[in-house]
């Protein structure tokens, strides 16, 4: 009888620690500081320490499951992952899925945008006739231009080539997450300030959020985490740098050039 009783009870709690262990469909590639997956399939940057650190509050087990991003989405409705990660409403929407999925609350904000070589910082939208885009990336904003044939996509395979080709000229500026442009810029082998952003030209900003189809009941848990644990989530994004100076002048500027518009802002109003 108390062999039955220990077989039951270890089944019970077999089946609970199964039940409490869910698979994140995330992005495979480099997309550093946000995240990236290196060649041995290990998941890193802010994302994993931060949805680390929540697996160990709510007492759950997150598994990685890296996917080409095209696979992403219907990895999710099929349900071969639980959760999705990065996530938006509004990439849903275009796959006609978002009444299936519940998103948490917005998790890291971010900017897509131009960067362009110093030369062209200012110049108003006009002079941009040809624009860096890796593939799979739409330019939000300047769809109606290049519907109207007023700017030329450049297409590239990489990021690393589409800065490529815009330091040969062959694209007036690259589209992309400015953060994670310019973390490769200025710090995989290629020299800091050769790109830079321009604020002045169309660009987007929003948030990042965690989605889910089967497991909503896990959501609120997470939204409250990021709320009761806003000094932790904070001291996570500053380490990565993933929202550094995001909302101020100073956004997508290297550090030291912003600890001198800073020291002069601060000499001129003494």
């Amino acid at each position: 009888m108390k062999q039955i009783f220990a077989a039951c009870l270890l089944f019970a709690l077999t089946a609970q620690a199964t039940a409490q262990t869910y698979v994140v469909g995330v992005e495979q590639g480099n997309f550093l500081p946000h995240y990236g997956v290196d060649e041995q399939g290990q998941y890193s940057g802010f994302a994993r320490e931060l949805l680390d650190l929540f697996a160990e509050h709510a007492g759950v087990t997150f598994i990685y499951k890296p996917l080409p991003v095209d696979e992403l989405m219907p990895a999710l409705v099929e349900g071969e992952v639980d959760f999705k990660y990065p996530d938006h409403p509004d990439w849903a929407r275009a796959a006609k899925t978002e009444d299936r999925i519940s998103y948490s609350r917005p998790i890291v904000e971010y900017v897509d945008g131009v960067l362009v070589s110093p030369r062209r910082l200012g110049l108003d939208g006009d002079h941009l006739k040809r624009i860096g885009l890796v593939d799979g990336w739409t330019a939000r904003g300047y769809e109606e231009k290049i519907e109207a044939s007023q700017i030329l996509p450049v297409p590239s395979d990489s990021l690393p080539e589409m800065i490529h080709q815009a330091l040969l000229k062959n694209s007036d500026g690259a589209y992309y997450n400015v953060v994670v442009a310019l973390h490769h810029i200025n710090n995989v082998r290629v020299r800091p300030g050769v790109l830079v952003f321009d604020p002045n030209l169309p660009h987007t900003r929003s948030a990042y959020r965690l989605s889910t189809i089967r497991h909503g009941d896990l959501l609120p848990r997470f939204d409250s985490f990021l709320e009761e644990r806003h000094e932790q989530v904070a001291a996570i994004k500053a380490k990565h740098r993933v929202e550094a100076n995001i909302g101020t002048e100073y956004f997508g500027m290297e550090q030291w050039k912003v600890d001198f518009l800073k020291r002069q802002k601060a000499k001129n109003t003494q």
